[in-house]
């Protein structure tokens, strides 16, 4: 995928309710040509995490929600860590918005496969964090 970690920040102890904002850039030479005119080489991707204390069975949620520069998309996702009796499952659902007349739609649907594929590898990274060590 690529890209650099400009930044990340953890607001609070992890042990409760916590927030962590990332910044990082991300090529656009997967993308259409005429995003790449728009966009520019890369993207500035603002990605904040508003995460639940644990329940009681140490099952937490956690509300996403990416901005990215220069792009009218707006992406809003919830990420569920789950007791599943000796692991934990990682279950992910979200949508992807464009504020763009008449063309919301359409610059939505080519966002979503790759903004999709960055959540779901932060979400196998997650699992596989959670394997190694629990």
């Amino acid at each position: 995928m690529g890209g650099e970690l400009k930044s990340f920040t953890i607001s609070g102890p992890t042990t409760a309710a916590f927030t962590t904002q990332t910044v990082r850039t991300l090529p656009t030479t997967r993308m259409p040509d005429i995003a790449k005119k728009v966009l520019g080489a890369t993207l500035t991707v603002t990605q904040d995490e508003s995460w639940s204390a644990p329940a009681a069975d140490g099952s937490r949620t956690n509300t996403i929600k990416l901005t990215v520069a220069k792009a009218p998309v707006d992406v809003a996702a919830v990420q569920k860590l789950v007791v599943s009796g000796d692991s934990t499952v990682v279950e992910l659902s979200g949508e992807v918005k464009s504020s763009v007349p008449f063309l919301g739609a359409k610059i939505a649907s080519a966002a979503e496969p790759v903004i999709g594929r960055a959540l779901n590898l932060q979400a196998t990274l997650a699992q596989e964090w959670l394997t190694t060590h629990s």
